[in-house]
């Protein structure tokens, strides 16, 4: 994973560069500043004194700050020009638990991995985009019966 200032999004293919065979419904990673923070503060065992993860570790697409992302299918996101469709909750993998013992566990909770979206208007995004929600439904909390 590498860091950008910019870069264009298709609808067809994603973030240019990313590598290609990706589900339509899942061009797009994007997970906020705040719930990689709050599973950096739900670690255990937790972050030892100068240790530091960046955010990048979760190889998410896009990294937002100041907006509380959809936590349902049909939420629709906006940064700069992209508009992006939430298709759902992205699952942290294994890799996550290999980087850092109960990373996995930390993400998994309460959508901290972030979302998973496909592009309904494609464009260019660049860092201090403005990032606006424009449809959050409400989130639908599965339980076994």
């Amino acid at each position: 994973m590498r860091a950008l200032e910019a870069v264009s999004v298709s609808a067809s293919h994603g973030l240019e560069g990313d590598h290609a065979g990706k589900s339509p419904d899942r061009l797009v990673t994007v997970m906020s500043s705040e719930a990689w923070q709050d599973a950096l503060d739900a670690l255990d065992p937790p972050l030892e004194a100068g240790e530091h993860l960046d955010w990048t570790l979760r190889r998410a697409n896009l990294l937002t700050e100041g907006a509380a992302l959809p936590r349902a299918k049909g939420g629709i996101i906006r940064i700069g020009e992209l508009l992006l469709e939430v298709t759902g909750q992205t699952w942290p993998c294994k890799r996550m638990e290999e980087a850092r013992p109960g990373l996995l566990k930390a993400l998994a909770r309460d959508w901290r991995g972030g979302v998973t979206c496909s592009v309904r208007n494609a464009g260019p995004v660049a860092s201090g985009d403005a990032v606006e929600i424009l449809l959050s439904p409400p989130e639908v909390k599965r339980r076994l019966p």
